[in-house]
This record gives structure tokens, sequence and C-alpha cells, in this order.
């Protein structure tokens, strides 16, 4: 079983269900949820496509850096992130030292339909064959995602299938060697 004090870490590319999947997650085991894009949009005043418009993606992934540093310290948390928050070693490490991390995936047509809903994707602006570009970032990523302990497809699954699949995997948790 899973030390109460070990964080769940959801990772996976946007639009994947990590703060719906999160919320649902927290509100089960009684945890705190922290969303690290919520939590740089707060102490920046600013929206993440406010950030990555007017400083950059370099400037966007330093603040993130920090704000995983701070929240993977803490205990007891469901820790959503942003979809690149693996590009970084250093982020990685940082929650894998008192984390659980778990992927959520989705086909890129899923991923797609879900984005269509929702606008302000800043790696997706300007791009006129969007599907395509999601196609590209997820073959990009692929790798990093390798980092996770247990994946969930939340294109086959509802949020609520998603959090108790998760449960159960946690059920049966053992700490890596």
């Amino acid at each position: 079983m899973l030390e109460t004090s070990r964080n769940i870490v959801l990772i996976g590319f946007m639009a994947t269900g990590k703060t719906t999947v999160g919320r649902e997650l927290a509100a089960r085991l009684r945890r705190k949820l922290v969303d690290t894009d919520e939590e740089i949009e707060r102490r920046t005043g600013k929206t993440i496509s406010q950030i990555f418009s007017q400083y950059g993606e370099g400037y966007f992934r330093e603040i993130e850096s920090a704000v995983v540093r701070e929240v993977a310290a803490q205990q007891n948390l469901v820790i959503t992130t942003g979809g690149g928050v693996v590009l970084r070693p250093e982020n990685v490490k940082a929650l894998k030292e008192n984390g659980v991390l778990i992927l959520l995936k989705a086909p890129p047509e899923v991923i797609y339909q879900r984005i269509c809903v929702k606008n302000g994707r800043p790696l997706l602006e300007g791009h006129r064959d969007v599907l395509k570009r999601i196609k590209e970032l997820l073959a990009e990523r692929k790798d990093a995602y390798n980092v996770a302990e247990f994946v969930v497809d939340t294109g086959r699954f509802s949020v609520e299938e998603a959090a108790k699949l998760i449960l159960n995997y946690l059920k049966n948790y053992r700490e890596p060697r």
C-alpha cells in the first residue's frame, strides 16, 4: 500500500484529464490537490498563455521548475502537472523523490477533440494543422513520459473509472527497488 505521506503525481500530455482525474482522486483520498499550472498562474498573476507569449517557453519552464521543487517537497498531495513538466530531468527527480508518477494518456484524436472545446494552448497556437502538431509533440515527448510507474488511457475510461484504476494500483503499490 502507498505510504500516506507519498504524493500522487499525474503527468501526461495536455488534455489527457490530469486536472479532472486529479480532483476526483483528491476527493476520494481526502488529500489536497495542487495543480502546478494553476499555482504558476496564481504566483505570476498571468495565464500560462500570457507567460508564453510575453516571455517565452524558457521563462515558463524556469517558473515551472521552481514550483515543482516547492510542491514536490510537500507530502500527502495529489499533484497535477503541465504536459511538459517531464521535459526537465530535475522536475522528474523532484517529483519522484516523494511521489508516485502516474501517466494519463489519450489518443491524438481524443486530445484534439478536447482541445477544440478549450482554447488557449500556447504550444498549439499558430499551427494550421493542430492534430498534426499534437502528434509531433506526442512523438517528441514519448520517451520523457516513460518515467511513469503506471499508465491510464483516459480515452478509454471515464474520470471515475480512471480514478478507480489508479486507486486499485495504489492499494497494491510496492516501493520500486
